[in-house]
């Protein structure tokens, strides 16, 4: 489970460490080792919604309960999150 509290305090903490790379997301897994977490552009994402919609990026919630992770919007099912990152084409 992921509360809505907790993911409003990681899109703040992403807000503030930007860009995006494999650094500012060691140290999400650091600060919330319980969490799964993950990052790609957001072009790469099909048929998820957003729980966090950034103008940088967007977060989307992930279900790890499965062999296969699979997006999801409910907090309650939640094991981490997909930081996916938006670019300017």
């Amino acid at each position: 489970m992921i509360s809505m509290e907790t993911t409003s305090r990681i899109a703040e903490l992403i807000n503030g460490q930007l860009p995006i790379d494999e650094e500012m997301v060691r140290g999400l897994r650091s600060a919330y080792p319980d969490l799964h977490f993950t990052y790609c552009f957001d072009d790469d994402i099909h048929g998820g919604k957003p729980v966090v919609e950034d103008e940088a990026f967007n977060l989307y919630l992930i279900d790890g309960r499965e062999h296969c992770l699979c997006l999801t919007s409910d907090h309650a099912i939640a094991t981490g999150m997909v930081i996916a990152e938006k670019i300017d084409e």
